[in-house]
């Protein structure tokens, strides 16, 4: 049985799921001879870890009471009372975190899995890399960081996986890497990264106000509380660096045109959300039906993509064909249009759901197992 030592970092929706789908799939690990060994679970405050690191875990039911107990708003002190665990309180909790990469790094092997959204992680990740720990991001703040942050973390590349940094469960850097292996170069990425402007963008289409289907996507529970997080694209943009850089294009967050379709008067410093709903929406109504009505007029749609080609990579509203894979799009769905050499008339096209807990913790623990032949 071929054991594999992991800790979560970050325990919100993605995280809890993961947990969840670590102990569903027990018996199917174990007829693959493989066990997950969860060590330890960390948040933005406080870290629990197995009173015995080195042999013993936190096992199911402990697990099963975390996710409860993150889901109620508690902390993770609350669990010191079941006495299998250590809590350490942060700061304390980051040497805790290093101390059990040393003992385990170089030794059995050991996974951080980041399924937080914070940018703090990156400190302790970049000095797990030297100490012989492979990482699992679903958390795209490590690799939009400063290039020699993203250096660092791909010293040694076999030990890294992101695949749900981008379209959450869909095989977007697999197909990638693959193709960038085959030497088949990449001439052009497009893509819809997000799932939110997917559907507000496809609901434009059919005649509705921006005003309107914004207030859908809300009560859908499509956007984030403030929309502005998905209107201002820095999400997709997240995404677009994070392809640019796997092409090779030393580029950051900074250097990336991004349109955000509210302006700058609309933020959060000057407008509140419920202004923004009531009001601000409806101020530009006009202009984006006036952009929708061109695009059909030319035969064709809008869509808001990330567009990757040579140098440039940016992020925005572009027109495109009504009879493409994007101009198809409707709903939630993530679509990506790959053009390569081997893909240059038709491109690879890569499509589903692209956000969801249950997705991306799904792909998540995929990463986590394709990594299993590092382990001994």
């Amino acid at each position: 049985m071929k054991t594999i030592p992991l800790i979560l970092m970050g325990c919100g929706g993605v995280g809890r799921q993961l947990l969840q789908h670590i102990a569903s799939c027990r018996s199917l690990h174990f007829k693959q001879g493989l066990h997950l060994r969860v060590v330890g679970v960390c948040d933005s405050r406080s870290l629990v870890v197995a009173a015995d690191f080195l042999n013993k875990e936190l096992d199911d039911s402990f697990l099963s009471e975390l996710c409860r107990v993150k889901l109620g708003g508690s902390s993770l002190a609350k669990l010191a009372d079941l006495g299998e665990c250590q809590v350490f309180v942060h700061p304390e909790s980051q040497g805790k975190l290093l101390e059990i990469a040393s003992h385990l790094g170089k030794s059995t092997g050991l996974v951080f899995v980041d399924c937080s959204a914070s940018s703090d992680t990156i400190v302790v990740l970049k000095q797990v890399v030297d100490l012989g720990s492979c990482i699992v991001l679903a958390n795209k703040k490590p690799l939009t960081s400063t290039m020699e942050d993203f250096e660092k973390l791909f010293t040694h590349p076999r030990r890294i996986r992101h695949e749900s940094t981008v379209g959450a469960g869909l095989p977007v850097i697999a197909s990638l890497n693959r193709i960038i292996s085959s030497g088949d170069p990449v001439h052009r990425i497009v893509g819809s990264l997000s799932g939110t402007l997917g559907f507000v963008m496809s609901e434009l289409e059919d005649g509705k106000p921006l005003s309107q289907v914004v207030r859908a996507a809300k009560s859908l529970g499509y956007t984030e509380p403030d929309p502005r997080d998905d209107l201002g694209g820095m999400d997709v943009a997240r995404k677009a660096l994070i392809l640019a850089r796997i092409l090779g294009q030393q580029i950051n967050l900074n250097d990336l045109k991004i349109e955000s379709l509210y302006p700058e008067e609309m933020g959060s410093s000057v407008m509140t959300v419920d202004d923004f709903l009531g009001r601000g929406l409806l101020l530009l109504d006009k202009d984006v039906q006036k952009r929708v009505e061109k695009a059909s007029s030319n035969g064709n749609v809008l869509r808001y993509v990330c567009v990757i080609e040579g140098s440039r990579c940016e992020v925005g509203i572009q027109e495109l064909p009504k009879n493409s894979a994007l101009g198809r799009l409707r709903g939630s769905d993530n679509v990506l249009e790959i053009y390569t050499r081997c893909y240059s008339e038709q491109p690879l096209v890569i499509q589903g759901a692209g956000a969801g807990n249950d997705t991306t913790a799904a792909g998540v623990l995929a990463d986590i197992i394709d990594i299993q032949d590092l382990f001994p």
